[in-house]
């Protein structure tokens, strides 16, 4: 008699057929890619994290009982009392690539505050870490989800904190037990749901060695693809891995090859908005807000719903639009087909790797919005705020009958600049690059992994306002200043039926003036503008090694045609229009938006 095969997932398998010798080598040669990708870490770096979570838990539990001790609680609660560290994200997950950070979580017992944490802590760290070991350390107190950013020896620790409405935190702890949610308030929900969702995720796989390739496998897909972040409207990493997780449900004995060669296609032609679901939505005492597209009008209009396993279930993927919706379905088709492809020896998994060409040949125009501020503090929390709002244009964009496509780039672009007057500054918002310091690099966003300006980008409208930095910079009017920016660039792609005039005045003016409504704004200090840029006018530093920017096509010269006698000569014939031309062609190539004045798209 058969033995019942167990259903992963909330359907039953597409098959449990063992792999084939073909399917293995492939997932060898994957594997083998990956690592020419520097994708996995040395044995030495990993059992140097190690070793440093090893410190965090003894440093976890002393915090604890210092701030025991100085509550003078009986000593009997002070030895009893615990603390723990947890991790979560791609670490937990088993998929992160060398320099990732590690999201780790101290989980305390309810007489150990927010404020404790914020207040001892750093000097706990500094006491007990060898010395020298702590590189960088930055409390970011105020935002939507509280961290402790820290560069310890090399490796990057956003430490996270949450209590328990419980006495005594042991190193037994499950963090799957639900009743541990009873008493939280919001942040602390969130902030214990990180390890919740990745624990239950893990368990909720087959095979956790073919779920890890093939998670490396489609992240790092995601990110040479550009379609990598949640803030900015696309999956993130914990989205990704609950859609791989799915796809290995489906095929319990597969390879990671074969996950990821079905994953392009199963989630590709996926039928939105159904939701992706790990397990059956489960209910609880505590009564939490779940996704419930019956109860919640809002849930309804999620695009692309990926629901996370743990209670409390929340959508992971909210911020999917119509435009990076679309643009996921065909990055997944595209991909579908390279893996085609691989699966008959025609094309090889590096193919599947290949850069986006978001900047090089997808788009002759693109909108740039530009933050800026007068110190570095300032502007870490007004362009985190920024990005996650730059969104809600690309909505309103959307709208507009003459735009098809208007996709937001997933990461930012930050300068440094010297101003001297508000002039300079106006200029340099809108596209001009002669301010900009030579002797400080560009950066994206993800590779700097400034905590203020994720804090308050993930908070987005619910972020608390942060401190603005140095009052004391300002421009003298005399000598040129710092001036700070962070640059998102939408690419447009105009409908067919449209003129070649654009006119998103409007929808600019509205945006910019709900910014500067808010109270994350700070008149004088914080700056914003809109402009729009031609391919072949995007500054190079957008431009990877080894990319070219993309050239102004030359337009063909016009035929004459001889006049028929007595035929007056019009405009064309006589020159005019070249003439136009070259005119044009000394204006600033960089287009500036006015309220009264369309942005032409030429």
């Amino acid at each position: 008699m058969a033995v019942p095969q167990r259903q992963w997932g909330t359907t039953p398998s597409i098959s449990w057929t063992l792999p084939t010798d073909k399917e293995i080598s492939q997932n060898e040669e994957l594997i083998g890619e990956l690592k020419r990708q520097g994708q996995y870490e040395a044995p030495s770096e990993i059992e140097k994290k190690q070793a440093l979570l090893v410190q965090l838990q003894k440093i976890a539990v002393e915090f604890v009982k210092h701030v025991c001790r100085r509550k003078n609680l009986p000593q009997s609660i002070i030895d009893s009392a615990g603390g723990k560290i947890f991790t979560y994200g791609s670490y937990c997950l088993g998929a992160y690539a060398p320099g990732s950070d590690i999201d780790t979580l101290v989980v305390a017992p309810r007489h150990v505050s927010r404020e404790d944490f914020f207040e001892l802590m750093p000097s706990i760290l500094e006491r007990m870490l060898p010395p020298g070991a702590i590189e960088e350390m930055k409390p970011v107190p105020e935002a939507y989800v509280p961290i402790i950013k820290l560069m310890i020896s090399g490796t990057d620790i956003d430490l996270n904190f949450t209590r328990l409405a419980v006495s005594s935190v042991p190193f037994s702890l499950d963090v799957k037990d639900t009743n541990l949610l009873r008493g939280l308030d919001d942040r602390e929900l969130r902030a214990l749901n990180g390890p919740r969702v990745a624990d239950e995720l893990l368990q909720l796989v087959p095979q956790k060695k073919t779920f890890r390739t093939a998670l490396r496998a489609i992240k790092l897909w995601a990110q040479r693809r550009a379609v990598y972040g949640n803030i900015v409207g696309f999956p993130g990493g914990v989205a990704w891995g609950m859609l791989v997780a799915r796809v290995c449900q489906l095929y319990p004995q597969a390879t990671g090859s074969v996950i990821v060669m079905k994953f392009f296609r199963i989630i590709g032609r996926w039928n939105w908005p159904q939701p992706i679901l790990l397990k059956e939505s489960e209910d609880h005492p505590i009564q939490a807000r779940v996704w419930n597209p019956r109860l919640y009008p809002t849930d309804k209009y999620h695009l692309m719903p990926i629901i996370t396993p743990a209670y409390p279930a929340m959508c992971a993927t909210h911020n999917i639009g119509p435009t990076t919706k679309k643009i996921i379905i065909q990055e997944l088709e595209r991909a579908g087909d390279i893996t085609d492809k691989i699966s008959f020896g025609k094309m090889q998994w590096r193919d599947l790797f290949t850069k986006h060409t978001y900047f090089t040949q997808d788009y002759r125009y693109y909108l740039s919005v530009t933050s800026g501020s007068i110190s570095k503090d300032a502007q870490a929390s007004w362009s985190g705020f920024v990005e996650s709002r730059v969104r809600l244009l690309v909505q309103s964009l959307e709208g507009q009958g003459s735009i098809a496509v208007a996709r937001l780039f997933n990461k930012g672009f930050t300068r440094e600049h010297r101003c001297k007057d508000e002039d300079e500054i106006d200029a340099v918002l809108h596209g001009d690059m002669q301010y900009q310091a030579t002797n400080v690099k560009t950066k994206t966003t993800d590779s700097i992994k400034d905590p203020l300006h994720n804090a308050v980008a993930q908070g987005g409208a619910d972020a608390t306002v942060m401190t603005n930095g140095n009052r004391e910079a300002t421009t003298n009017g005399h000598e040129p200043q710092p001036f700070y920016t962070t640059t998102y660039y939408i690419g447009i792609e105009l409908a067919q039926d449209s003129t070649k005039k654009l006119d998103v005045s409007e929808q600019s003016r509205d945006w910019k003036d709900n910014q500067f409504r808010t109270t994350n704004y700070e008149e004088g200090r914080n700056f914003l503008g809109i402009s729009a840029t031609r391919s072949y006018d995007l500054p190079l530093d957008v431009f990877a090694p080894g990319e070219e920017r993309p050239t102004k096509a030359k337009k063909k010269a016009a035929v004459k045609k001889p006049l028929v006698p007595g035929q007056k000569r019009n405009r064309d014939a006589s020159g005019m229009e070249v003439w136009r031309t070259a005119a044009m062609a000394k204006q600033p190539r960089t287009l500036r938006w006015s309220p009264k004045q369309e942005c032409p798209l030429m």
